[in-house]
Formats: structure tokens, sequence, C-alpha cells
């Protein structure tokens, strides 16, 4: 009965969220910027709650968890506020010139808009290519929460393979029906239940074990250099190269960049990225915080398990933990079904169209579309079978992986001088540093305690100030262009 009880409840919120996708199929235009941007119509709520939704991913929910569990509260402090307010800031820095750009010249994706810039079209595959690499693991990373989770929930019932499996096809369907217009409803309601139903597990598991002073005892006297800031794991420079990193990285996401794109008004912008990090903190702190108190209480969680999942089925009804559960899911899929959105543009648009079929239509590009989203995420499916890292190393390495991109944009979007040739330096200098440091043994990747993405973003920004120093423009780059018109606005 339990088990019944609980995959009813996880299947019915699944479906509740395909059904909103249906009826926004009903009111979408059959064109590729509508199934990409929803045609660029949406207003304050939406678009900060589509992208709080967007990142609301395993990383959040059992990732961040598990390593205040493991590491103390301080995890807080990496995502809640330094994040919330790093992104923020690039939100305004990158996102509104992005939007400004996007409004005259239609585009959809940020290596349109490079490629447009510097008049390259192997620029524009560049960064597409980089991309579409860095947002498999983190689609894997969705794949993989959804498989351990519901199976620590079952407690074995529901297998790993099913789990992932189950999450897949679902967001399969959604996102070839929906579109960006069902994603960014659903991301909503979803944005608005997760911030509800985390609050609700965190003053429920403290009621039934005391309060917070009776859970910060018992952690106190099982772990008491948690409540020290501070520790071999939490250095200075850690916690900046973490926070920067991931900061710029969600700034460089396809499914969080294409947002800057889909705005309606400037205005609609600016609210959003004012309120970001408000609702940042209200979601980290308390689904971190249960992560870190669930140390000093009494339940094991098994080797590998994720931290949260087996609290809330050992302090909380069985209808209630499913429900968070399957909220957990519901967020994943927001992920996900975003990112795949996200990656079929990258594919189509700035891959397929450029080098495959320059004059693709919109009817078939966006047939294209929704036969890539199946690819891509079955792909994803058939390597998170393996499990080859822990999430956390699975989200850290796409939050790098993208951060190498911040800095040769912003460079780009800010000083005229900027030359392809440097612009192209920087992006293949750091990326290759930061590859290296993770599949070449003899690459560190900590330098006296700062991480090598934060090292790679240093070297991208050298390269591609020194290289454009050193090289002129070619004669078709639209610098001259561009920044006339983002001067004059």
């Amino acid at each position: 009965m339990t088990l019944t009880v609980q995959l009813s409840i996880i299947v019915g919120y699944l479906i509740l969220a395909l059904v909103v996708g249906l009826v926004a199929y009903r009111l979408t235009d059959r064109t590729a910027e509508d199934f990409y941007l929803a045609s660029r119509t949406f207003g304050t709520i939406v678009l900060l709650f589509t992208t709080f939704a967007t990142l609301l991913s395993a990383f959040t929910f059992f990732a961040g968890p598990n390593v205040a569990y493991q590491e103390g509260p301080e995890w807080v402090l990496v995502m809640g506020l330094m994040d919330g307010i790093i992104f923020a800031i690039l939100w305004y820095v990158i996102g509104y010139k992005q939007w400004l750009l996007g409004q005259r010249h239609d585009y959809v994706t940020l290596c349109e808009m490079l490629g447009d810039r510097f008049a390259s079209r192997r620029l524009r595959g560049l960064v597409a290519g980089i991309s579409l690499l860095w947002l498999f693991p983190y689609v894997m990373l969705q794949q993989v929460g959804a498989g351990t989770a519901l199976e620590a929930l079952t407690e074995g019932a529901v297998p790993y393979a099913v789990g992932a499996g189950l999450i897949t096809a679902f967001m399969i369907l959604y996102v070839v029906v929906a579109g960006m217009r069902g994603i960014a409803w659903t991301d909503t309601l979803q944005g608005a239940f997760m911030l509800f139903a985390t609050w609700i597990a965190l003053l429920w598991v403290l009621a039934v074990v005391g309060g917070p002073s009776a859970a910060t005892s018992a952690l106190e006297a099982e772990a008491a250099h948690h409540l020290a800031l501070g520790s071999d794991f939490y250095t200075v420079q850690w916690m900046l190269s973490t926070a920067i990193t991931i900061g710029f990285g969600v700034a460089m996401f396809p499914q969080v960049n294409q947002r800057f794109f889909a705005a309606g008004s400037r205005t609609v912008l600016k609210r959003s990225f004012a309120l970001w990090p408000i609702l940042c903190v209200l979601l980290f702190v308390p689904s971190f915080m249960l992560g870190a108190w669930a140390r000093g209480l009494d339940v094991t969680i098994p080797e590998g398990e994720n931290v949260l999942p087996v609290v809330l089925a050992e302090y909380t009804p069985v209808w209630f933990a499913a429900l968070v559960i399957a909220g957990a899911m519901a967020a994943m899929m927001s992920s996900s079904d975003s990112m795949l959105l996200s990656g079929s543009s990258y594919f189509t648009r700035d891959l397929y169209r450029p080098f495959v079929e320059a004059d693709l239509s919109e009817h078939r590009e966006d047939y294209l579309a929704r036969v890539g989203v199946v690819i891509f995420a079955t792909a994803a499916f058939v390597a998170s079978l393996w499990n080859p890292a822990t999430l956390f190393e699975l989200g850290d390495a796409a939050f790098s992986g993208f951060a190498q991109l911040a800095l040769p944009v912003m460079v780009a979007l800010y000083w005229r001088r900027t030359t392809r040739a440097g612009i192209t330096a920087g992006i293949v200098l750091s990326q290759a540093f930061y590859l290296s440091s993770l599949f070449v043994a003899v690459v560190p990747r900590v330098y006296a305690g700062w991480t090598a993405g934060l090292v790679g973003m240093g070297l991208g920004l050298v390269a591609t100030v020194g290289v454009s120093l050193l090289t002129s423009p070619a004669p078709d780059e639209q610098q001259s262009l561009y920044f006339d018109e983002l001067g004059a606005d």
C-alpha cells in the first residue's frame, strides 16, 4: 500500500505538469521562435519563476543537502547568498545587453549573437559545441538524481534505472509537446510549489525532533566542527572559487541564458533580477539546513544515498515525503526540459542550419528541434545508467565548464576592440585548460587553494584581451553597429 501511495503521488504530479503543457501546446504557434522563446512575451512572475525553476535541479535538492550533511551548513553561503547575488548582477551585466540586441536582431541563442557580432560561422559553432558538451552531464545529473531518489524513497522497490527512465520519458514527452510556453507555465507552478513544500518539510522535521535548538544541539554533539565557520573543506579560496564559477556558469547555461532574450520588456528583466537573490535564500536555506541538521539526527544515511529522501521518509508521513520527492522530480524535469529545449535550439540553429542546411524553413526547424530533444535525452539516459560520478561532481564540472565562456562573452559585450581572434583564443584556451584539469593527471585541479575552474576563467580573460590587442578586427565584424546601438539605448 505504501509503495502504491508513493508512486501514485509522484506519477500524478508529473501528469499534472504534462496537462499544463498540453494546454500551452494549444496556444503555441508552430514556429521555431515560439517553440524556443514563447515569442518573447514573458512577464515578471513567469520570467522569474521559469528561471528559478530551471535551476531547481538535482544539484539543489540532493547534491546541496548532501554537501551540507557531510561538511556543514556553510554551503548556504556559497549557493544561497554568494550565487544569489553574483548571478543577479550578471543577469543585468550580461542579460540586459543580450536582451537589447535580441530585440533588435531577433536572436534566439547566444551563439547566434556572437556569430553575427564577429561574422563567424566557426565561432558560432564552437560556442554551440562547447555548450552541448557541458549540457550533457547536467542533463545526466537530473536523471541520476531521479533514479536514486525513487530508489531510496521506495527502499529499492523501484530500481535506479526505472526511476531515471521515468523522468526521461516524461520530460521527452513534455518538451516535444509543450515548447517554451508550456515549460514556463509549469515552471511557475513548480517553483511556487517547491518553495512552499520545502519550508513545510523543514518545519515538519523540526517539530518532530523538538525544534531548531534541539536539532542544533544534536548536530553539535555529533559533529561540532559543523557549527564553526570554515573547515578543511570550506576554505576561503574554495568557497570563493565555487561561488564565482557557479554564478558565472549559470549565466552561460543555455537554458538560463536564452531566457535573457525572452523577457517582454526591460522593466520585466530588471524586476526579475532584483527579486532573484530573495528567491535563492528562500529555497536554499531550508533544503541545505535540513541536510546539515540531518547529521545529528537519529537517522542512518546509507552509503551513496541522498540525504533528503531518507530524512523525509523517517520524519514525515509517507504521502508528504512522496509529495516533496514528486516536487523535486518535477523540479528536475523543469531543469531538464529547459536544457533539452535550449540544447535543441543550439543544435538546429547554430550547428545544423549554418553547416548543413542554410535555407532551413521555420516548420522544418521546429520539427528537427523536437527530434533533437528525443535523441539528446535518450543518449543522456543511457549514459546515466553507468552513474559515473556523484551528483556534486557532475554539477560542479558543468558549472565550471560553462563559466569558461563568461568572461570572453562579457569582454565582447563591453569592449569595442574585441576581435574574432581574441574571443576565439580566450574560449579555446580556457576550455582546453579546464578539460585538461579533469582528464589529464599532470594538470592540477587546485592552485594554492583556488580551483582550476577559476584559474581557467582568468586565462580566458587574459587571452581574449591580449590577442585582441595584437590583432585587428576583420572587415565584416559588426563592432561599430553593435556598440552604436547599445550606446544609443
